[in-house]
């Protein structure tokens, strides 16, 4: 039954209401769902609030706090939805049982099928006894729709050794053709960046901000790409921070190399990674890998792109990447250094926001706690994820402006940028929280096995 109504005016996270909403539809759900019950980020992002929310049709619906009243709305859209979700993790099921035996891996399943699933049970309702063949006929067209543009076709591409030889030399020479290293002027791009947070943090969105657009015009991110290659310290206001924050495990970005084979479980730092390993990422992640360059095109713009600087080629990614690493470096989910200068409402909103989960109070506990871990170490080095939290944000950060820059999507302005850099900052959030969870889980259980990291796909190498 439909959650009853909240006792309080307090306006609730949506997140919050989607989750408990989940929860209520009761079992079946699972295929759907994480380890803890809740929808997967991916239901949320590609089934719940696309198909079923639609804020687009309910822009009440859209915030990301509600009111009692729009809650309930929310709660009521998504118990009207509960059979055909249902219905869709069946199918699902059905489909990823379907793509084993047809021997497909390419692409993430979830990405790949989520919504056909939901079209299938909006169509069929719950899969029939004869459900397999319609499966594997879904299965098969959606890989037939890739145009070529997948991990094999890229390994393949990469394998003639001819190939690979002149891509070598392709990359050797973008890469001595780099402009000089430099590191002057970048005390006036972290002022210009600590303006755009300030803007952006604010209970009614980011403000109109013209810094971002005259951080893209100087080319502030470019700069930054440079002084990384300079290896310059003390660049982010704090001296035991290297430049590339976690981009890299070099003291210096190395020369990118071709490579021939990837695996998500080894992936290293982004800016470490070979051409095969970046593109790897792409086709895996893609769910309409039909709208991305051919494979051939897509390594040749990887050469270059590779050699760019903070390996990137729009400037308005590159300049994300500037204010992530100003955002990343004042991160402080333990409340440790609430001393610290240069705090921006972005900041102060980020931080609140993960202050308030379980799992940080947590570790927050454990930090200041004289007594060993009694787990023999999992709670401390989730506890320590948080003391450095910039690493994990980078990272993640990186891989979502690459995507876009293989995509020719770049941010137009302060608003599209904030919507990355704090949708990046929940999903770290979101991805602790599950792993914490996992790990309470398994030493609870002692015959449980190791815990999985959640949202992850089928383990995928090539």
């Amino acid at each position: 039954m439909p959650l009853p109504s909240q006792p309080t005016d307090a306006r609730r996270p949506r997140a919050m209401v989607i989750d408990g909403s989940w929860r209520a539809l009761g079992p079946g759900l699972e295929p759907l769902s994480g380890p803890g019950g809740a929808p997967l980020t991916r239901t949320v992002k590609l089934i719940l609030l696309p198909l079923v929310v639609r804020p687009a049709l309910h822009p009440e619906l859209a915030a990301d706090f509600l009111t009692p009243e729009r809650a309930a709305q929310l709660d009521a859209l998504i118990w009207e939805s509960g059979a055909r979700l249902l219905a869709t993790a069946q199918w699902f099921t059905l489909l990823k049982r379907a793509r084993r035996a047809l021997g497909v891996v390419a692409g993430n399943p979830q990405d790949l099928y989520f919504q056909r699933c939901f079209e299938l049970a909006a169509e069929h309702g719950v899969p029939a006894a004869d459900a397999g063949a319609l499966a594997r006929a879904v299965v098969e067209d959606v890989a037939d729709s890739d145009g070529g543009r997948t991990v094999e076709a890229l390994k393949q591409h990469l394998a003639d050794d001819t190939q690979h030889a002149r891509i070598e030399v392709e990359l050797a020479f973008a890469w001595e053709s780099r402009r000089a290293a430099t590191t002057s002027g970048t005390a006036a791009v972290f002022a210009r960046a600590t303006e755009v947070l300030e803007a952006c943090g604010g209970p009614d969105g980011p403000r109109k901000s013209p810094d971002y657009g005259g951080m893209v015009e100087a080319g502030d991110g470019e700069l930054l790409g440079r002084a990384m290659w300079a290896g310059t310290g003390g660049v982010w206001a704090r001296a035991e921070l290297p430049a590339h924050l976690g981009l890299t495990e070099r003291r210096l970005p190395p020369r990118p190399q071709v490579g021939r084979g990837a695996s998500t479980a080894t992936l290293p730092a982004p800016l470490d990674r070979t051409l095969f390993e970046r593109l790897f990422v792409v086709l895996q992640s893609s769910a309409r890998r039909e709208e991305l360059p051919t494979v051939p095109e897509l390594v040749r713009r990887e050469v270059g792109r590779s050699c760019a600087p903070l390996g990137l080629y729009d400037e308005s990614l590159r300049v994300a990447v500037v204010l992530g690493g100003r955002l990343a470096v004042g991160l402080d989910p333990l409340g440790t250094g609430e001393s610290a200068p240069g705090r921006t409402s972005a900041h102060r909103a980020v931080n609140s926001r993960w202050r308030r989960e379980a799992s940080v109070l947590r570790a927050r506990r454990m930090t200041v706690s004289p007594r060993p871990d009694p787990d023999g170490g999992v709670l401390d080095a989730l506890a320590q994820d948080l003391r450095t939290p910039w690493t994990a944000y980078m990272r993640r950060l990186w891989v979502r402006l690459h995507g876009r820059d293989v995509r020719d999507a770049p941010l137009a302005d302060a608003a599209a940028a904030w919507a990355v850099l704090d949708g990046v900052a929940r999903s770290v959030m979101m991805d602790h929280r599950a792993r914490v969870r996992s790990a309470l889980r398994a030493l609870s259980t002692p015959t449980a096995p190791p815990p999985a990291v959640p949202e992850a796909a089928e383990s995928r190498s090539a």
